[in-house]
């Protein structure tokens, strides 16, 4: 018989790697933003990740779905969620590792940004699973707004230990929180919502709908609803103490584009029993600080897509020839790969930049905990989250395309994991805010704090004086700023209006201009003045691989 298949000029299996040390942007970005971090950990991580069996688990739990049971065999109401044992497998080690609570177990500098490094190797093969991770780690500071609640839950969102049983959480060391906000007739706009909550002893019963709640499997998690005061937070546990079911109806889970391995839901709630976290009425003040840090999270997954994009894109490169010569060495190839590089360090410096400025700021508060909101800290923290987490969450659907398309028609397949990260890339710039409501979200912060956009161009200008494209990317933005301010300070309803219609170039110069920064002055010097020549000079392109003149690609081409 003829041999027909004898396979040829494939790439090896991408397995059994240490990806921590093969992410050279991160390992230089951890030894910049978290001096005392445990290498030896962050790599034992790489290769759990890494190896064979590990992508094997997040194929596994993107295949078989969650699957929701309403009612048992004998008709009670259990409102129950079947996981494949590999979502469990995954989300273990990942709690373990301390993805969600390294920044408060550990505390001290450079805390935020070892946690954000763990939190990316974990999702850059398995994103799904880092919703309720994530929302574990941001719901910290809302709890602390009650010293009596943040007793009970906050040493048991931050235990390295994960325990799925559903059961009194009294009984459990260990739980992860969810977060339950909107509802169908308002979506971003919670000061819509018309879920209520009336006092019942210490409790209070809350009655409505929620359109999306993320990760419903949760211990506990954090409602907004309507008191006479106006929209307050509440903590609603699954389970009440002595165990009885807390009435929390999962209507159905949410058929998603990706994030398929994680569970989204619509709730109903019916009496459901909830303790008021903070002052009645100032509910959006509580939470804001968990949807904060929440943004964080969707700029570190992002970034991790693109890591995971670029590294599949590369190998796969290494291993295949085309036309007479390997993938790596075609110029066209290697251009591409390059700029796919080069936006995935972008997002990396970017992501362990500000998670240090979150650790800053939280070391600041310790220290000083009567210090003004408003410091130039904060200011800029606040601001520089926002606009990180428009441009790269925007960023990474492309990025995902392109890394995808390396790989020809085998990208385009299931069998490989492009194509699943392709799907997912869009959650994290749906989550947390979509486009328009952070453009809103920024103009209004310059409205409303004009100190914070003196903070965020003080950081800009360390940039300065180095590369004068940098130098004409900053003075064009700040009078853009300044321009923004007068208008908004106004009142002029043209003139706001203008402003918003304008809102999508503003703040895309200002995320541009950060990265740049931020290169500028932590990563290589051929790593940031490629990216003020790709993103900022006058012969920038538009697709991935147009690069100008001034890109180091064969620095960038051996750091992917």
């Amino acid at each position: 018989m003829t041999v027909t298949h004898t396979v040829l000029n494939q790439s090896a299996p991408r397995t059994d790697v240490d990806e921590f040390a093969l992410d050279t942007a991160l390992q230089e970005a951890v030894a910049r933003y978290a001096l005392q971090a445990d290498t030896e950990e962050l790599g034992r991580i790489g290769r759990v990740v890494g190896s064979a069996g590990f992508q094997d688990d997040a194929r596994l739990a993107n295949e078989h779905t969650p699957r929701l049971h309403t009612h048992d065999r004998w008709g009670h109401r259990v409102d129950d969620i079947e996981f494949h044992p590999a979502y469990h497998r995954i989300i273990d080690e990942s709690l373990q590792a301390g993805t969600h609570a390294l920044a408060w177990t550990q505390g001290g500098a450079g805390a935020e940004a070892e946690r954000a490094a763990r939190f990316m190797l974990f999702s850059q093969v398995e994103p799904g699973h880092a919703c309720p991770v994530s929302m574990t780690h941001a719901v910290v500071p809302s709890l602390r707004a009650d010293p009596a609640l943040a007793e009970f839950w906050v040493p048991r969102a931050t235990a390295a230990a994960y325990d799925p049983r559903r059961i009194d959480p009294a009984e459990k060391s260990a739980v992860t929180f969810g977060m339950a906000m909107t509802e169908k007739q308002g979506g971003s706009d919670v000061r819509a919502n018309t879920t209520t909550a009336v006092p019942d002893g210490d409790d209070h019963l809350i009655t409505g709908h929620k359109w999306f709640c993320s990760a419903p499997q949760s211990d506990a998690f954090l409602v907004l609803a309507q008191l006479p005061e106006g929209l307050s937070c509440f903590v609603v546990p699954r389970v009440l103490p002595g165990g009885e079911l807390n009435p929390f109806r999962i209507q159905r889970l949410k058929d998603k584009l990706g994030n398929r391995s994680n569970a989204s839901s619509e709730v109903e709630f019916d009496g459901t029993r909830g303790r008021l976290l903070g002052e009645p009425g100032r509910g959006v003040r509580t939470i804001i600080e968990m949807v904060s840090r929440t943004r964080l999270d969707c700029i570190l997954g992002s970034a991790a897509g693109m890591r995971q994009g670029v590294a599949e894109a590369a190998w796969h490169a290494r291993h295949r020839a085309a036309f007479g010569a390997t993938l790596i060495d075609q110029p066209l190839m290697r251009a591409v790969l390059a700029d796919l590089q080069l936006e995935a360090e972008a997002a990396t410096w970017t992501a362990l930049h500000i998670a240090g400025a979150h650790d800053a700021d939280d070391a600041a508060a310790g220290a000083d905990p009567g210090r003004s909101a408003g410091s130039e800290r904060a200011d800029f923290r606040r601001l520089a989250t926002a606009v990180a987490k428009y441009w790269v969450c925007k960023r990474g659907p492309e990025h995902a395309y392109e890394a995808l398309e390396c790989l020809g028609g085998n990208g385009y397949t299931e069998a490989f994991p492009l194509a699943r990260r392709y799907r997912e890339q869009p959650v994290m710039a749906v989550w947390e805010g979509s486009g328009n409501v952070i453009v809103l979200d920024v103009l209004r912060a310059l409205a409303r704090e004009p100190h914070s956009a003196k903070a965020f161009l003080g950081f800009l200008e360390t940039g300065l004086g180095r590369l004068p494209e940098y130098d004409r990317a900053y003075e064009a933005l700040a009078g853009a700023l300044q321009s923004a301010l007068t208008a908004v300070s106004g009142g002029d309803a043209a003139a706001l209006a203008g402003v918003q219609g304008g809102g999508r170039v503003l703040v895309e110069q200002m995320a541009l201009l950060l990265q740049a920064a931020i290169l500028l002055g932590s990563a290589p010097e051929a790593v940031a003045t490629s990216f003020v020549a790709a993103r900022l000079g006058a012969d920038r392109g538009r697709e991935y691989g147009a690069l100008p003149a001034g890109v180091d690609i064969d620095l960038l081409v051996d750091r992917a």
